[in-house]
């Protein structure tokens, strides 16, 4: 089954608003073993509509529509469904109630406009909103689905739920389909492409392995399709363990988790604690850590001391180590791991000073020079890292980077 999915709304167009329901729609089709062919987004122009609705079902099975049910005149997808498909619009009773408890309920008067949501096309099914006051439409349009919901994510999203999703179950056989996530940290796509280029040599047809980067984290993902469900299963957890046969330490973690979350997990397995000492990062690793929930029992606190007053204050670095050194040294970082782990009296420490940009930097030490810190039990590991000239992925980078070497040390056996 080949589907699209229309999103409709000049605010997409002009960059106003980020269209996050068609990558959530594609993530459950992904689920469910549909293909998401294309995706394609229109103005609120009634010719513009339909040409992309009359486009879409001459090549796809399923198309989904997102957008265009408010009611303000701009709303025009139900009117062009309308023409299109070469019907008339009908009072829906139970749209119309729903419609009238939601004003009734908010002690406000229902409008005309709110009510002519509740007429919809005589041959549609209707798809009740739960959320909301616009219904949305189902069609069988010559052995072919289309769906229009409504461009509210909240609102689509529990329409998908509660009954888009289960109607395709029951209306259509999927393929059978499996995916396993691993999780990598401290090396770039191209390196692990080499690394693993064997094994993915070896991929049948229906098993494809997907790279997908982020900052300071690749996640390499296993999709297969097929019929038989066992037999799928055991061919995606051969590939799985002969990947991790090669990466070996590179992976982390297995499904979706953050490596946030897998040092946490690490931390309170081991049965340790940990403080953080942020300057250039302002406090951006902390904020990962405490996203976590149950964090607090191995997270004790940080501090942040950008100034060189504050590293001398709150952390006990020496001031001639600044004067000699400056802030951005293997020497300060030190002095920064030392003061925090006095200060909160932990088993690990986290420290980071560095020149993030977009200016700052010196012939010695350029932008994007950063020196970070960890310290377990008082084992102790300083590197210096050589980034970029801009400020927030140095940031990213050097909080990804922290988080790494910690959750490298604590894998290490006898910590």
């Amino acid at each position: 089954m080949l589907a699209e999915i229309i999103t409709i709304g000049d605010e997409i167009l002009i960059g106003q608003i980020v269209d996050t329901n068609s990558a959530w729609i594609a993530k459950e089709f992904n689920l469910l073993g549909i293909s998401i062919h294309q995706i394609t987004s229109v103005s609120d122009d009634r010719e513009h509509i339909k040409e992309a609705v009359t486009k879409a079902l001459a090549t796809h099975d399923l198309v989904l529509i997102t957008g265009g049910l408010g009611p303000t005149k701009d709303d025009i997808t139900k009117q062009v469904l309308t023409e299109l498909f070469k019907t008339t619009l009908v009072l829906d009773e139970i749209a119309f109630q729903n419609i009238k408890s939601i004003f009734v309920k908010r002690g406000f008067e229902i409008l005309e406009s709110n009510i002519a949501q509740a007429m919809l096309p005589e041959n549609c099914t209707p798809l009740y909103n739960t959320c909301g006051t616009a219904p949305g439409m189902w069609f069988d349009i010559n052995h072919k689905v289309v769906v229009s919901m409504p461009g509210v994510p909240y609102e689509m999203k529990a329409m998908m739920q509660l009954d888009v999703l289960p109607r395709l179950k029951n209306m259509f056989t999927f393929p059978v389909i499996n995916h396993c996530t691993l999780q990598t940290s401290g090396v770039g796509e191209s390196f692990l492409a080499e690394k693993i280029k064997a094994v993915e040599a070896r991929l049948p047809s229906h098993i494809k392995l997907a790279y997908l980067p982020s900052i300071g984290m690749v996640r390499l993902r296993l999709t297969g399709k097929g019929s038989d469900e066992q037999q799928l299963a055991q061919e995606i957890e051969d590939f799985k363990n002969e990947l991790k046969d090669e990466l070996g330490s590179i992976i982390f973690a297995e499904g979706d988790i953050s490596l946030a979350e897998h040092v946490c997990e690490l931390l309170k397995a081991k049965k340790k604690t940990l403080a953080l000492a942020e300057s250039c990062t302002g406090g951006f690793v902390s904020s990962l850590i405490v996203q976590i929930p149950g964090c607090s029992e191995c997270f004790m606190g940080s501090t942040v001391t950008y100034s060189y007053d504050a590293k001398e204050k709150e952390l006990g670095v020496k001031h001639e180590t600044l004067s000699k050194f400056g802030a951005v040294s293997e020497e300060c970082v030190d002095e920064m791991l030392q003061g925090v782990i006095r200060k909160y009296h932990t088993d690990c420490a986290i420290a980071i000073s560095g020149i993030a940009g977009p200016d700052g930097g010196t012939q010695d030490k350029p932008v994007g020079t950063i020196y970070i810190g960890i310290m377990v039990n008082g084992k102790k590991i300083i590197k210096r890292y050589q980034f970029e000239k801009h400020r927030v992925r140095n940031i990213e980078r050097a909080a990804m980077a922290a988080l790494n070497m910690l959750r490298m040390a604590l894998e290490q056996s006898g910590i």
